[in-house]
């Protein structure tokens, strides 16, 4: 049975390996939908469709020929916010563009996918009640995923479409495109700290240092992507999505302190944003004399991602017991994916 896949946000931190998931099976066709052509887009089976979905005339005229969809997976967002306030309604207004202008041409249509993500609970507001279930009350703030969700539940009712949505936390990936990604931060500011003659010191809270915290793989979160999308046992549900177990950070800092031949620091709260603001010259300095690929300092790593994520201080962790049940037992070992993935920064001469 042959299936096509819509990726709406075909250049997000969701996409880029759910499109190579998809591609690995012969099954699949794959459209990708954004408002820039992806760089390095696959040949083969796969097309590219340009649409503004903040435009509905727009998204209508891009979608008009898409008649063989059988698959949506929705991955995109209007901005990002690294303290959780995003527009509700540009977001909301976007997924329902896109499902006003597919519906009436996809005759096939089986089943849409939402990615949602750990804010769905509340992290970016504070401590919550741990691990997070995915049926736990939602936090009194606005919040586009929930009203995302209550669209596309209100307009499944009585078709024959199945609807179902991932809630991930801080994708890791090696993605060189991609700025606002847990790895090359990691690995940006250990080599300048390096070249700073400085140890690797830790620049959370204390709370934070100590904490539980999680992340998801790209690959990972694909994968379960493409189960929820198809099994017919993860129908109209939405499912937590981890590498499968929490970590600390001062468990996981001494081995990356070892993958960068540096000494482990102290705890040392800062604001990444202002430490790095005038850091430029250091890397430039380091890529010249290590021999990496030219590039700026803020195109390898947003310092206020690593804000927000290092001053949580406080459980970060989500229960997978209901993908689990469902039918899907893939795992990833974190330690093992932060060390695979600097480590092809470094082959690439992205990182040293």
């Amino acid at each position: 049975m042959t299936r096509t896949a819509l990726i709406a946000g075909a250049t997000g931190a969701a996409a880029k390996r759910l499109v190579e998931v998809l591609l690995a099976d012969s099954g699949w066709t794959v459209i990708g939908l954004s408002r820039n052509p992806p760089p390095g887009a696959p040949a083969g089976r796969w097309t590219f469709v340009r649409a503004d979905l903040l435009d509905a005339a727009d998204a209508a005229r891009a979608l008009r020929g898409c008649t063989g969809v059988t698959h949506l997976f929705y991955t995109a967002r209007a901005t990002h916010g690294e303290g959780g306030r995003e527009s509700v309604e540009a977001n909301t207004a976007m997924l329902r563009h896109l499902v006003d202008a597919l519906l009436p041409v996809a005759h096939d249509l089986q089943h849409v996918h939402l990615v949602e993500g750990g804010k769905y609970y509340g992290l970016h507001l504070g401590p919550y009640p741990t691990p997070a279930r995915e049926d736990d009350p939602r936090p009194a703030s606005p919040n586009f995923y929930y009203d995302q969700e209550d669209m596309l539940r209100a307009r499944q009712c009585g078709q024959r479409w199945t609807w179902s949505a991932s809630r991930p936390n801080v994708i890791c990936d090696f993605a060189p495109e991609r700025a606002r990604n847990l790895v090359p931060l990691l690995g940006a500011y250990a080599a300048v700290m390096a070249e700073l003659s400085l140890p690797l010191h830790f620049p959370g809270r204390p709370g934070c240092w100590e904490a539980l915290t999680e992340v998801t793989d790209a690959t990972h979160l694909a994968r379960a992507m493409v189960f929820m999308a198809t099994d017919p046992r993860a129908a109209s549900q939405a499912f937590n999505v981890s590498n499968g177990e929490p970590f600390r950070w001062k468990r996981l800092w001494p081995r990356l302190a070892d993958h960068f031949g540096m000494a482990v620091g102290e705890v040392r709260p800062c604001m990444l944003a202002e430490l790095m603001a005038d850091k430029d010259a250091v890397w430039q300095r380091l890529v010249r004399r290590r021999g990496l690929a030219a590039s700026r300092l803020d195109e390898i790593a947003v310092w206020g991602f690593g804000d927000f994520l290092f001053n949580q201080d406080y459980d970060v962790v989500s229960s997978t017991t209901r993908l689990r049940q469902a039918g899907f037992h893939d795992s990833v070992d974190t330690e093992a994916m932060f060390l695979g993935h600097l480590t092809r920064y470094r082959e690439a001469r992205l990182l040293p």
